[in-house]
């Protein structure tokens, strides 16, 4: 039977009764404000900024605001399944944990707290290769979760041999390529305060543990920690990659590969032709180009040009239910959601992340029905309008 998550609003009004209001909001647009209040300004301008002067960041939600809902009436939606299948695995809700880095600078457990609360709803956690934690402790806490991994392509081809290989053995079974970050884009946020977590050696769990990059160091980073981490910035940034290098990940990973910071049709077409099994349509969160044109707008594009012979996926700007229903509508087989949990995990640990996770499936859930749809499979652009101006 699909879980009907939409009674976590039962069970708010419920505990209601006792007296018990929820610990977190409800409101995962008011999770940032929420946020401020217990992060440092660092962490906090870290997680929430963007590149350049913000336009792409919001442009990814005035494009969220252009597409409308139309409901429909009498469709027989009291009972809805939100699971969808990706890569041969059933999952529940068409939701994954976006790969975040770093995230030990909201919460001090961090990537751990994260993979706990995904394996207990069963949604796929996407590991940042910028973790504050290793592959391996965050695979011990996420337990039988499902799990994928997110790649920052080393320019070192035996560092990026290891490092997948470490991560195939620890059962993280879709590998994320990130294409868009392979310099960092201009960050005010963090310009202004002199901030880059990962020259203080935070969000380097995983190159830092690896045999390939330490074999690669005179001295281990526990005896010179400067050296170290110049290495990993040379072999992390600087260095864009061609569409011909593709092949030599196919060698090295054999599960499913995705391609992450797609924007255009014709980039789609290229990772398809390139054998790649899906893409993740996204402008990192507005992060990595300022001005850069909202992910939503350019997903209907995209999902025509893959026309079913890989599987798109979209990040950038999800914040609650209705976001979902909408990108699942333009053609998304299923959304990532980045900030908000992170906000969750500042705010609370894991029960944080549990509480946004669970609240943005209840609202997709219940979005869905009131809409007149009974599973994602349903939904089709028909099911918007497209706003004037």
């Amino acid at each position: 039977m699909a879980e009907r998550f939409g009674g976590y609003q039962n069970e708010i009004y419920l505990r209601g009764l006792a007296g018990t209001k929820p610990e977190f909001t409800t409101d995962l647009t008011a999770l940032e404000q929420a946020a401020a209040e217990v992060l440092t300004p660092e962490a906090l301008g870290y997680v929430a900024g963007g590149a350049g002067s913000g336009a792409s960041m919001r442009a990814n939600r005035a494009a969220f605001d252009r597409w409308q809902l139309v409901p429909r009436m009498l469709t027989n939606a009291t009972e809805r399944d939100l699971s969808v299948t990706l890569f041969g695995e059933v999952l529940p809700a068409p939701v994954l944990l976006a790969p975040v880095g770093v995230q030990s600078i909201v919460h001090e457990d961090g990537e751990l707290a994260t993979a706990r609360a995904a394996a207990a709803l069963k949604l796929p956690m996407i590991l940042s290769t910028a973790a504050s934690h290793t592959i391996e402790e965050v695979a011990d806490a996420n337990g039988a979760g499902p799990r994928w991994f997110q790649l920052y392509w080393p320019n070192d081809p035996d560092v990026c041999a290891s490092i997948l290989a470490r991560a195939r053995k620890a059962g993280y079974t879709a590998l994320v390529v990130t294409l868009d970050t392979w310099s960092l884009a201009w960050r005010p946020r963090d310009l202004d305060r002199a901030y880059l977590p990962f020259i203080k050696n935070m969000g380097t769990a995983i190159p830092m543990s690896d045999p390939a990059f330490r074999s690669q160091l005179e001295k281990m980073p526990e005896d010179d920690l400067p050296t170290a981490l110049l290495h990993w910035i040379n072999l992390f940034t600087g260095t864009d990659k061609s569409w011909d290098q593709l092949s030599v990940l196919r060698e090295l990973w054999d599960g499913p590969i995705l391609l992450k910071g797609i924007q255009h049709a014709d980039d789609a077409r290229r990772a398809v032709d390139a054998g790649m099994d899906g893409v993740v349509v996204s402008n990192h969160g507005g992060r990595q180009v300022d001005g850069a044109a909202g992910s939503l707008e350019m997903l209907p594009s995209i999902a025509r040009a893959v026309d079913g012979r890989a599987e798109v996926l979209f990040d950038s700007g999800v914040r609650n239910g209705s976001d979902v229903v909408k990108a699942l509508a333009l053609g998304a087989k299923a959304v990532l959601l980045g900030r908000p949990y992170v906000y969750g995990l500042g705010l609370g640990g894991e029960s944080g992340v549990r509480h946004v996770l669970r609240s943005l499936l209840a609202d997709t859930d219940i979005t869905l029905g009131l809409t007149g749809f009974r599973r994602p499979a349903e939904l089709s652009p028909a099911a918007l309008h497209r706003a004037e101006g």
